[in-house]
């Protein structure tokens, strides 16, 4: 995989992404008016109102991906440029499941103040900004910042896309186990970035807060403890658990962004009737999905990883809502058009799989179940569904500035732009 991997990247052109230009450029004619003198006209345009930049320049279908290397991809502050080979990575899949342009952007910048400065200087260029890999707890700062002093979307992939599909992968798992949000008991292994927005996001849909509990790297997150982050201080917990194997009792449902291998098939056994697991942690989760199901044949269970049922992949996600996003020009990314992204994926779930979709994933049948709670990363109406359920949050929200055509209307849109998407030549063909 080492060298193939390396082969890959390497071959010519280097790396995974490139510019292209979108006009013609065939004669002299054609140059005047990509250059000059004809460039001069959409500029002058632009001056006089300056929302045109996105009539004549492809700033409405251009996102950011910025990233400082804090918190690269489970490789942790390995530095910008090492970033570099993830960030065109997420370019790829932006322009592949939802047709968005990319320019990826890696600041040799770790002071959260600096970085916010660059940032924000940065707007003009683009439609909307996903920041990536940046640690905690200085992404919430920073994302917060961004996000109120930017009139364009700022999204930190790594909160909230895990977030929003973890979300819908448990709207579906409490309606196959009969349980409500409101009575369950959840356990968090991990206290960062993820971990907190999945926590927040799981509030709005029922899950009572006090009753989840999370763990950081020192253990349960209870009154005991002193100097705490502040973004910690919400989950405090009146109890004398400290360690994971003390709070895993009765647990309806664990969520683990944390490491490989730190839970045990005696501590699932001990978990409450019809338990859900999703143990995120890449490569390797919590607990091996064998053995999880080994412990508990009647436990629903997703991880990261694509060669077992039901992996919560962020691809689900971010392509899509930013595809909304964009095309109604909103100015935030607010909960209420996450937890579109989240039910409008909760519902596509249950709905008859194409034959397409099986076969790419060698299934004879896909279907609503326990090893089916969310749908394939390869599945394209995924586009069809939360793209418009995020602009249409988008509308009713108020943080539109374009009107938004209609579902019938956009999905053809969406149609048409897929249309003219050319398909490099897969790895496994050369």
């Amino acid at each position: 995989m080492k060298n193939s991997a390396l082969e890959y990247h390497s071959r010519f052109p280097k790396g995974k992404t490139k510019v292209v230009p979108t006009k013609p450029t065939e004669n002299s004619y054609d140059l005047s008016l990509a250059y000059s003198p004809g460039v001069a006209y959409p500029c002058l345009e632009i001056e006089k109102q300056p929302d045109l930049v996105y009539e004549y320049t492809n700033r409405g279908n251009l996102v950011g991906i910025i990233t400082n290397g804090t918190a690269i991809l489970g490789l942790g502050n390995i530095g910008a440029s090492a970033g570099k080979p993830v960030m065109e990575g997420k370019a790829v899949l932006f322009k592949k499941f939802a047709g968005i342009d990319v320019f990826d952007i890696e600041i040799n910048e770790t002071d959260p103040e600096k970085f916010i400065t660059i940032v924000k200087a940065l707007e003009p260029t683009f439609g909307g900004i996903n920041l990536e890999d940046i640690r905690a707890p200085e992404c919430f700062h920073i994302e917060k910042t961004l996000d109120e002093s930017m009139k364009i979307p700022v999204f930190h992939d790594d909160q909230h896309g895990t977030a929003i599909i973890s979300t819908a992968a448990l709207l579906n798992s409490l309606e196959i186990t009969g349980k409500k949000a409101g009575n369950i008991k959840v356990v968090i292994n991990g206290a960062g970035a993820a971990a907190i927005s999945i926590a927040e996001m799981l509030t709005h849909i029922g899950v009572k807060h006090e009753s989840i509990y999370m763990l950081d790297s020192r253990g349960v997150i209870n009154h005991k403890r002193t100097n705490l982050h502040e973004s910690k201080l919400p989950f405090v917990r009146n109890t004398d658990a400290e360690t994971l194997a003390d709070i895993f009792p009765g647990t309806d449902l664990f969520i683990g962004v944390s490491v490989a291998n730190v839970v045990t098939e005696e501590m699932v056994k001990t978990m409450a009737e019809k338990p859900i697991m999703f143990a995120l942690a890449n490569p390797d989760p919590e607990i091996p999905y064998p053995d999880a199901k080994r412990a508990r044949p009647d436990l629903i269970m997703a991880t990261g990883r694509s060669d077992y049922h039901n992996q919560v992949n962020n691809v689900l996600g971010f392509p899509f809502i930013f595809r909304g996003a964009l095309d109604v020009r909103a100015k935030v990314v607010n909960m209420e058009m996450k937890l579109a992204a989240a039910y409008a994926l909760s519902e596509l779930t249950k709905l008859p799989v194409p034959i397409e979709v099986s076969e790419a994933y060698n299934e004879k049948e896909i279907r609503f179940g326990a090893d089916y709670i969310i749908p394939k990363p390869l599945d394209a109406r995924v586009l069809y569904h939360v793209a418009p359920a995020v602009a249409e949050a988008a509308v009713k929200t108020g943080v539109n500035q374009v009107e938004y055509p209609g579902r019938a209307a956009y999905v053809k849109f969406l149609e048409s732009i897929m249309a003219q998407q050319q398909e490099p030549i897969s790895a496994l063909e050369i």
